[in-house]
């Protein structure tokens, strides 16, 4: 029987119905402005002289008009009608890097609808063959994998503080700024009430507050207090100050500018990390994202390090492995993939198939995750790469502590440096990030 590579495509990007707008990085942001004006007959505002002031949401309803992020030379465009040729018009400009439709990012935590639909095409990968057959593992990941006995969780830690060391270190994470790009918090969960956090809404007309459970989780993960009054701690880095960004609404959805405004604020909050479970699929062979790569490299000039979720369109049990999604492929932007308490790669997790040469930087606790989660239940057990990458993110900021020095690139090839190899660079990156067990190591 001959082979065919016809396993269906990962779901397609959604589009906003607004344009983001990429300008040469020269340019200023009144000039960008007046050429927007001047093409298309659209206003926009300078994000810088709005305060708090968010756009309305995208959809036929919102009026002309668009704004401009000065650091990242990146504008979003809200029309009223066919604006084709206008944007055309203005894609022609010199200044112009690229016009494209905004689309849509999503909480990377939807694995049972996703996984289900893949086992639902189950028999037509079985009948027409795979387009990505599982490479030959090292005999060294094959010791190393029959090697890890599994973690578990205790009354004391969750599997995942043990395996990646945050049981053992010293270091808490004090400090040290970071933030939460997601759905919001639950501020009245016992282990958050009181606490001091930073936190602005960039979704129109929605509250900080999380009722989704895709926020609280990750933030839970990455800074969940040492003591929790809900159970088991589950927090990497209890002391670090936390900055709670919403970009994604109350459904786990979020438009792309919203998503870029949450990383310039968290820049502009001095945050050495910043963590962002949130994302949308790529199909094969799709280069990265410019928009997400200038705002990768913007923070990491500026100290800053953008930990994201590689994604979970995988279908490993069925021989299928979907690239890295966005914003994670971007090159300065770390990719995190999740493995499951026997340090197995887990079966939806994205992987560094494309021939870019976009590299899954290192993985964390993915599978079986305890963490908070919004009332009345307090706590749940979640699973996907979103819950892996609060893991680094937290040893980052534990990292972080541990010297000044440690700060965007730097802070990056220390996570790196400290990761422990479990198998293949296409599956687990560097490895699984290890928490430094004393003070100086």
């Amino acid at each position: 029987m001959t082979l065919k590579n016809s396993f269906p495509e990962p779901p397609r990007p959604q589009p906003t119905g607004r344009y983001i707008v990429t300008f040469d990085t020269s340019i200023e942001t009144a000039q960008a402005q007046t050429l927007i004006e001047n093409r298309t007959g659209i206003r926009t505002f300078d994000m810088r002289e709005i305060g708090d002031t968010r756009l309305q949401e995208p959809g036929a309803a919102a009026p002309e008009g668009g704004a401009i992020i000065e650091r990242f030379k990146v504008a979003v465009i809200q029309p009223q009608d066919g604006i084709g040729a206008r944007m055309a018009s203005l894609r022609a400009e010199s200044g112009v890097k690229e016009v494209r439709p905004e689309f849509y990012l999503f909480a990377i935590n939807e694995l049972e609808r996703r996984y289900a639909a893949w086992v639902r095409e189950g028999l037509s990968i079985l009948a027409n063959g795979f387009p990505e057959a599982a490479a030959p593992v090292t005999a060294a990941a094959e010791r190393a994998a029959a090697e890890a006995a599994a973690f578990a969780d205790t009354d004391q830690f969750t599997w995942g503080l043990q395996a990646v060391g945050a049981d053992r270190t010293p270091y808490t994470g004090k400090g040290v700024r970071v933030a939460v790009l997601a759905t919001g918090l639950n501020f009245h969960h016992p282990d958050f009430a009181g606490r001091a956090i930073v936190s602005q809404s960039f979704v129109p007309d929605h509250s900080v507050q999380d009722v989704q459970g895709h926020g609280t989780h990750t933030a839970g993960t990455l800074a969940g207090p040492a003591v929790s009054k809900v159970g088991r701690r589950y927090g990497v880095a209890p002391d670090v100050e936390l900055h709670i960004g919403k970009v994604l609404d109350d459904r786990g959805a979020g438009a792309e500018f919203d998503v870029v405004d949450g990383m310039n604020w968290a820049i502009d909050q001095k945050c050495a990390v910043i963590s962002m479970s949130a994302g949308r699929p790529t199909r094969p062979n799709e280069t990265f994202d410019s928009l997400y790569e200038r705002a990768g490299r913007a923070a990491l000039k500026e100290n800053c390090l953008i930990i994201a979720a590689a994604g979970n369109e995988s279908a490993r049990d069925y021989g299928y492995i979907a690239p890295i999604g966005a914003p994670a492929n971007s090159p300065s932007i770390m990719a995190v993939g999740a493995v499951d308490p026997r340090l197995k790669v887990a079966p939806f997790s994205c992987g560094a198939v494309n021939e870019d040469g976009k590299a899954l930087d290192l993985v964390g606790p993915g599978m079986s995750v305890y963490s908070a989660f919004p009332e009345p239940r307090q706590s749940r057990t979640l699973q996907g790469t979103s819950m892996a990458c609060p893991h680094i993110a937290g040893v980052a900021a534990l990292l972080a502590e541990s010297s000044p020095s440690l700060r965007g690139a730097s802070l990056r090839q220390a996570l790196i440096a400290a990761a422990r190899e479990i198998g293949p660079a296409r599956d687990y990156g560097h490895g699984l990030v290890q928490a430094l067990r004393s003070v100086g190591v």
